[in-house]
């Protein structure tokens, strides 16, 4: 079933480490769906993105993906941001932009790539969020707009660039995404599952954060070890039928 808007806005209540503990975080957990081996896929960002807009949030979208890099004389021209911006039309929405940075090692942490004329341009076909490996710019305009953007940096400037790819897919943050996939993402990072999923992940996220609060209550209330190790563990909640 495809995700609705109802759906979407409880998904945003919810923290994105809950959802990685659904999505596979706890392979022996009832709850937690299994969907990729939690260590050798790459399913969540890693230590190398972080959370420009914090107080906004979580938010949740499906992925349209797109590649830059320096302009290729044998290959510039033929795509362009309108490109990029057609793809988030077509998509379902709201959207979240995965762009992939490719750039020499001596520019990738000076390529300020997505500004307030980009951005702008993103939301007015439905776009909430970007998601990159590199820098962007523009923060103090951008955070005006309610967009959320999870990235490698934050830097003021850039050279000539080109896009190089619309909806392919790419690795960004240590994440691996295909247009289409749900990207769920906070101040804690990003996960991605597959749309037809978002129901059960909102229901098993559900359950377990209602057993984290048993046990955080039990926790609270313990005032020695043994009274701690009696509280007991925090996932034993059934499997949803």
């Amino acid at each position: 079933m495809a995700p609705t808007d109802e759906l979407f806005a409880e998904l945003r209540k919810i923290d994105t480490p809950t959802i990685t503990n659904v999505v596979a975080t706890y392979p022996k957990s009832p709850l937690c769906l299994g969907l990729y081996n939690p260590w050798t896929e790459n399913w969540y960002t890693d230590t190398s993105i972080r959370c420009i807009y914090p107080e906004k949030g979580a938010i949740i979208g499906h992925a349209v993906t797109c590649v830059y890099g320096l302009p290729d004389p044998n290959y510039t021209g033929r795509l362009s941001f309108m490109d990029v911006v057609d793809a988030l039309d077509a998509m379902k929405k709201p959207t979240i932009l995965v762009i992939q940075q490719k750039w020499p090692a001596e520019l990738m942490s000076k390529a300020g790539l997505a500004g307030e004329i980009m951005v702008t341009s993103m939301k007015a076909v439905g776009c909430i969020g970007m998601l990159s490996n590199g820098p962007s710019r523009d923060v103090d305009a951008i955070r005006k707009l309610d967009f959320q953007m999870l990235l490698g940096g934050v830097t003021a400037g850039h050279g000539e660039m080109a896009v190089h790819a619309v909806n392919v897919p790419v690795s960004v943050g240590g994440m691996d995404v295909a247009p289409g996939d749900l990207i769920h993402m906070d101040e804690n990072g990003a996960v991605k599952f597959p749309a037809d999923k978002a129901g059960q992940v909102l229901e098993n996220a559900k359950k377990m954060l209602d057993a984290e609060a048993e046990h955080l209550a039990r926790l609270r209330a313990a005032k020695t070890a043994a009274e701690v190790r009696a509280a007991g563990g925090s996932y034993t909640a059934k499997r949803p039928a």
